[in-house]
């Protein structure tokens, strides 16, 4: 089973970021936990601060990956055009969320990716892409 988590921009930063409401572990050292936890799991992993780089994965990778774990960042709020290379794929994509975006400004409370994605796990930290993962696996 070959499961992508892609990342979007900023989510490079994880760790020095704004900790209080990201944390302060960085995601190469997340997603190393999480291979050790799944090794059954073939986790890939891929991050971009570039609308366009992030749906050519998403083109690239949703006609044979199993899962894709997406976290778009500030673009779930504003790409169409992330949503459409959702509509696109046939690999089922789960949106995922470190914060409980319900509970930031108004702006982040309306998602595109929301309508075209197979569920969405906001709010639970870094584990918000566990749970996300194990969606896939059940």
């Amino acid at each position: 089973m070959t499961i992508w988590i892609i990342n979007g921009p900023n989510l490079n930063l994880l760790g020095v970021r704004e900790p209080e409401i990201y944390g302060n572990k960085s995601f190469d050292h997340y997603i190393e936990e999480l291979r050790e936890r799944y090794p059954q799991v073939d986790i890939k992993y891929f991050q971009s601060n570039i609308e366009g780089v992030i749906i050519d994965k998403l083109h690239e990778i949703g006609f044979s990956a199993d899962g894709v774990v997406l976290n778009a960042g500030a673009y779930t709020h504003t790409s169409v055009a992330i949503a459409d290379a959702i509509s696109a794929i046939s690999t089922p994509v789960v949106e995922v969320h470190i914060s409980n975006t319900a509970k930031r400004e108004e702006f982040r409370h309306r998602s595109y990716l929301t309508p075209v994605c197979r569920g969405v796990v906001m709010g639970f930290g870094l584990n918000s892409y566990e749970m996300a993962l194990n969606s896939f696996i059940m």
